[in-house]
Order: structure tokens, then C-alpha cells, then sequence
């Protein structure tokens, strides 16, 4: 989902659950609308912390994390490294510039020029596996 798309849902959100906490409106006897119990709107407000908080443990921390690792993953980059890009072309690190790319030997005598951020972390990972290791 795209950063706007989540913040316009969000306000969205935000401003439907808002609009519970507004003052009672008179109506046509010259009356406002009765109370919701001893605490008001106190449990929109509770809702909306619930909401709030569901939201950064679902999708917000997992994804920073998910950042960090990915961050961690690409600095720890060195001459010799089998990896995988995102576009999934395997091969083996030749020379890791100061440019912020990377030289990847892909066969032999054939040599690639890309991006520190094209390599894949999950799918090197899987190709760096030692066999015998997995899940039964």
C-alpha cells in the first residue's frame, strides 16, 4: 500500500472517530442528545488509542524492522558474497565501490554494474542457506 493511500485512510479514520467526541447538537425541542454513561466520549477516545496502537503494532514496526534489517543487510556487503538481486540475477560480488554500487561477477568474465539497493536480502539469504539446515 502507498504511503498517501495509508495517510488518507488514516484521516479518514481519525476524523470518523473524532466526530463521536463532539459536543451533543440541539435539536428541535431546544434539547441536547443524552450523555453515553459516566465517562462520555471517554471511550471513542479509548477506541482511538486501541486503533492507534494496533495500526503502529501491525504495520508500522514491523515494516521499520524489516528497514533496519534490510539496511544492516546491504552495509554488510563484501567482495566474495553470493548474492541475489530483486530482478533475480545471482552472482558473486567482484568490487564493492564507493559509489554506492556494486560490481557482480554473473559467469565467468562477466561483470555487472549495479545498485546497493537491487540485492535482495530474503532471496540471497536463501541461496546462502547451508544445506541440512532447514525446517522439519
Amino acid at each position: 500500500m502507498k504511503k498517501s493511500v495509508f495517510t488518507y485512510l488514516t484521516a479518514i479514520i481519525v476524523a470518523f472517530v473524532f466526530s463521536g467526541c463532539m459536543p451533543p447538537q440541539q435539536t428541535a425541542n431546544g434539547k441536547g442528545q443524552q450523555s453515553q454513561g459516566p465517562f462520555g466520549n471517554m471511550t471513542t477516545l479509548v477506541f482511538l488509542a486501541g486503533m492507534i496502537l494496533v495500526f503502529w503494532l501491525f504495520f508500522i514496526r514491523p515494516q521499520a524492522k524489516r528497514a533496519k534489517d534490510q539496511k544492516k543487510f546491504i552495509d554488510d556487503l563484501q567482495k566474495g558474497s553470493k548474492i541475489v538481486t530483486i530482478a533475480g540475477i545471482h552472482g558473486i560480488i567482484n568490487k564493492v565501490n564507493e559509489d554506492g554500487t556494486l560490481s557482480i561477477e554473473v559467469s565467468p568474465g562477466s561483470y555487472l554494474k549495479i545498485e546497493r539497493s537491487a540485492i535482495s536480502k530474503e532471496w540471497t539469504a536463501a541461496v546462502n542457506k547451508l544445506p541440512g539446515t532447514e525446517k522439519k
